[in-house]
């Protein structure tokens, strides 16, 4: 790996042998969100979802991210998810209308192909999971996924116990019974000195490498998708997808403030 110098904060690591350029970055400098960049996912299905809010975000001042969980005055647990972009079941539901979802939303950063990197410290305690990955807003519109575009999970842990477990991969044909998955891997990432990470991924026309604190961990080679994806930095807490839907038991036993802390969000492009 060979290391990328951005002024006044932490360096990335991206594979050597190429040359890249920046092509889009949060740094999350200031204390607001800055919402020119990052949206909230806040449906599922057209409907709101009871996991998902718009609360618990906040920027300390020192170029760092919080996503916290919240519990709300009537015991619900629910934490923000932040997407540069949506797809179809991100959309409220029209009431008035024919159709069963409301008006399309303005993409805000679209990209294909590249570098995505996210440094980051891991959820300290287990009930909910915490994510960095990329989705298409057509997946599963075409039997063809290169056409429609994959979800490719750059990381997520989302272990119930052990929150140093984080998996990375491909899902694609979109989700249910035709839903596929392109070779996830499950792996304990190496403790740090400071408990920061790096992870990333090569989306390139000839697959997906995944990384890790600079070391790679996962290679899918496809398929590819061919389309533009739009990047998402989550959480969420467990146990709200279930029947009947209700928080998670070890959601009772997490000590607040607890959150998930993000240094910085960059995407590269390949010079050729």
């Amino acid at each position: 790996m060979e290391t990328f110098s951005v002024q006044d904060h932490a360096d990335s690591l991206l594979p050597a042998g190429k040359q890249w350029k920046l092509v889009w970055s949060d740094e999350f400098d200031g204390t607001a969100l800055d919402t020119s960049k990052w949206g909230f996912r806040l449906h599922f299905w057209g409907k709101p979802f009871p996991a998902f809010t718009d609360q618990g975000v906040f920027l300390d001042g020192r170029s760092h991210l919080q996503l916290h969980i919240v519990k709300t005055p009537d015991g619900r647990y629910c934490s923000p998810q932040l997407q540069t972009a949506s797809l179809t079941y991100d959309i409220p539901r029209d009431s008035g209308g024919f159709w069963p979802f409301g008006k399309y939303e303005t993409p805000r950063f679209l990209h294909k192909f590249g570098y995505y990197e996210i440094r980051c410290r891991l959820n300290r305690q287990a009930g909910w999971w915490t994510a960095f990955w990329l989705q298409s807003p057509s997946i599963g519109a075409h039997p063809d996924a290169s056409q429609c575009g994959v979800e490719c999970d750059i990381m997520e842990s989302q272990d119930y116990a052990e929150q140093k477990i984080v998996r990375c991969g491909n899902i694609w044909n979109g989700y249910g019974a035709d839903g596929k998955g392109s070779g996830h891997k499950h792996y304990p990432p190496a403790d740090t000195p400071d408990g920061w990470h790096r992870f990333g991924v090569d989306w390139s026309r000839d697959g997906y490498v995944f990384y890790t604190d600079g070391e790679e961990v996962n290679r899918v080679d496809g398929p590819v998708s061919n389309v533009e994806q739009f990047i998402l930095v989550t959480t969420e807490c467990m146990g709200y997808r279930n029947t009947p839907s209700k928080a998670s038991p070890l959601l009772d036993k997490v000590v607040l403030p607890e959150y998930f802390e993000v240094d910085f969000v960059r995407v590269f492009d390949e010079v050729q």
